[in-house]
């Protein structure tokens, strides 16, 4: 009999692994929600045109890589390739942005959706935590955000990634950039859907991963050559904001990420030890993505990290999250007067806080025995009729095989001392 099976390009978490995909998760929030960032949920689709001019028209991301679907009222969506936008366009529907309190700090976490070749690390489906700090223009947040996300990685035990950082510039210089990127580039031989490129985003050629193209680009017009002084001061306190603060960074001028809507700072965190895929999260500022989108001016700044290839980077660098045992106590009952009162033990356990389970389908004592070894517990339970009739629970320690009998009225008192 056959049996259907995840789609291509994407994955199902189970445990134990789906713990250090938890863990992962908490590691990278904690500093955000320690930072005034507040959580933030949008759906799993959005209208297709928010994408198309938020991401921009121009990008594989939109051109060739989102999944979109006609509603039966001829809707058309997009399941959500990307989280900014979707959070961008939540806030304004909400209208956080006229409470008073810029900028508006929101933090998020889900799965986006891309139609890519699969391949280690690149998955149609993959999951994300991500942060956006919404109305206003100050280096100290695009700083604060590259710290926090350093300081996330450095909780989890990475050593081995990188920041790269760059600066777009903005609507004042970015354009004279463009026009000399062009002239540039129209010179070069490059296939026609480069050339194309080249009149709708030439900033993204910037970005070919081919070695041809590369060799090619070697004196490619340099964009910090064209910052207005206002980009270039914005962008030397960013970077004198981050030496202070203990975080290193690499500049790298030909990074302009994937995304239509970045101005002045962008920055990658890579990974030397994922191949190919070595990006493990990024972002910049956008400030010009609300008036895109049809709201008023907000300069705004933001990133994502991704959790699968956070997991990915930790496992390269054989780093074991400490994670707690998902059981401490596991109770095994011998006969059905033991299951009855070692049931509203367990129930009292976990009113109490200890995470406690019980051998479930009467199995036997070696049977039940196995299933507590393997759900990691500190401690067992076990009781018979001899017990019951003593009025006692054998407390058996995991760890050094000890054990005891102790009164049944004091049990969750016991368990709970010793488990501190």
């Amino acid at each position: 009999m056959s049996t259907f099976q995840a789609p291509k390009g994407t994955y199902d978490l189970t445990p134990p692994r789906s713990a250090t995909f938890l863990a992962v998760r908490e590691a990278i929030s904690a500093p955000l929600r320690d930072s005034g960032y507040g959580y933030i949920e949008t759906p799993g689709f959005e209208n297709v045109e928010l994408f198309a001019r938020g991401v921009g028209e121009s990008t594989d991301i939109v051109t060739k890589e989102m999944y979109t679907l006609t509603t039966k009222g001829g809707d058309q969506l997009a399941l959500r390739p990307e989280g900014t936008a979707s959070v961008l366009r939540a806030a304004l529907e909400a209208n956080l942005h006229k409470a008073g309190n810029l900028p508006v700090k929101l933090w998020y976490s889900g799965s986006y959706y891309r139609y890519e070749r699969p391949q280690a690390g690149r998955y149609r489906h993959f999951s994300q935590v991500g942060a956006e700090a919404i109305g206003t223009e100050d280096p100290a947040l695009d700083a604060e955000l590259i710290i926090l996300a350093d300081q996330a990685y450095r909780s989890l035990g990475l050593r081995r990634f990188r920041i790269l950082l760059n600066s777009l510039g903005d609507k004042e210089c970015r354009p004279v950039y463009r026009e000399a990127l062009q002239t540039f580039l129209r010179d070069l031989d490059l296939d026609e859907e480069t050339r194309r490129r080249i009149e709708i985003n030439p900033l993204r050629v910037l970005d070919d991963k081919r070695a041809d193209v590369q060799k090619q680009l070697t004196d490619a017009p340099k964009l910090r050559d064209y910052l207005c002084d206002a980009c270039k001061a914005y962008h030397e306190e960013v970077r004198a904001l981050l030496t202070a603060a203990g975080v290193a960074f690499e500049d790298d001028e030909k990074l302009v990420r994937g995304l239509d809507y970045y101005t002045r700072t962008t920055f990658e965190f890579v990974h030397d030890g994922l191949g190919s895929q070595s990006a493990v999260g990024g972002g910049g500022r956008y400030d010009g993505l609300s008036e895109m989108i049809g709201g008023p001016e907000l300069p705004s700044v933001g990133w994502a990290l991704g959790v699968d290839r956070t997991v990915l980077a930790l496992e390269a660098e054989s780093v074991e999250l400490d994670l707690p045992a998902t059981t401490s106590v596991y109770a095994v009952p011998l006969g059905e007067e033991a299951r009855r009162v070692l049931f509203g033990v367990v129930t009292e356990l976990r009113l109490a806080g200890i995470a406690a389970d019980f051998a479930f389908g009467g199995r036997g004592l070696k049977g039940a025995m196995k299933s507590a070894n393997r759900s990691g517990a500190r401690y067992t339970l076990v009781a018979g009729e001899r017990d019951l009739a003593e009025g006692v629970v054998q407390l058996k320690d995991m760890e050094s095989g000890e054990q005891s009998a102790v009164p049944l009225a004091e049990a969750a008192a016991e368990l709970a001392k010793r488990l501190g």
